[in-house]
């Protein structure tokens, strides 16, 4: 067999796994409850809108014990909310004035690449627009991480940093300020996962405060 049909095969092997673990995955649902999928079929009403990272060793719903129709989920690089990004833009307004979430959650994860990415100094072509926005939050505590000396703690410490920032910028949106104004949820959280032991490090985003100092400039709760 040539290198390219061993190469075929083995991608037909990992396609066909897939749905052999879909089915085992469908009859374990009805096995243990037969309306699961009727209940799954009617809608969904989640508490949670997730925005993580793309990075496929965080999956939402097992790291949290959530199950299907339990969280809203947006993902991209390094889990930021740009104002200029209709795709996370479009998925905050959605989660917070249709499905009526309570809360939304920014997470990001030690080790980001995308974090890494961003401080390093090169040009990463159709990355860097996008990096830049992580660039920038370099820019905003340049003073705090450049006294920490060691590539790897200054990485952790821009991925906290980044969270926060990007939590501040769900905070900045007419849809949060509004609905809460209204109805007093969403509340806005800032995690980080690590994968060193498997466990969520809340930020303790005080998201009054936060709310009352970002108004004072990007007040929009009418």
């Amino acid at each position: 067999m040539s290198d390219p049909e061993r190469v075929q095969k083995y991608l037909q092997q990992s396609h066909d796994k897939i749905f052999e673990s879909n089915r085992k995955w469908a009859e374990e649902q009805k096995a243990k409850n037969p309306e699961f999928f009727e209940k799954l079929s009617a809608g969904q009403s989640p508490e949670y809108l997730w925005i993580g990272c793309s990075d496929s060793r965080i999956p939402a719903e097992a790291i949290t014990g959530l199950g299907p129709g339990e969280m809203f989920i947006h993902r991209n690089i390094a889990n930021l909310v740009c104002n200029t990004d209709l795709n996370v833009m479009s998925v905050v307004n959605y989660a917070v004035r249709h499905l009526k979430v309570k809360h939304i959650v920014v997470c990001g994860h030690y080790g980001c690449g995308g974090v890494k990415a961003a401080m390093t100094p090169q040009d990463l072509g159709l990355l860097n627009p996008w990096l830049r926005n992580i660039r920038d939050v370099y820019r905003l505590h340049e003073d705090e991480l450049d006294t920490i000396k060691e590539d790897g703690p200054r990485y952790d410490r821009l991925v906290e940093l980044n969270v926060m920032e990007q939590a501040r910028n769900v905070i900045k949106t007419a849809a949060i300020q509004q609905a809460y104004k209204r109805d007093g949820f969403p509340i806005v959280h800032a995690w980080v996962f690590g994968f060193n032991d498997g466990l969520l490090k809340d930020l303790k985003l005080d998201f009054e405060s936060e709310l009352a100092k970002i108004q004072k400039i990007y007040n929009l709760p009418s």
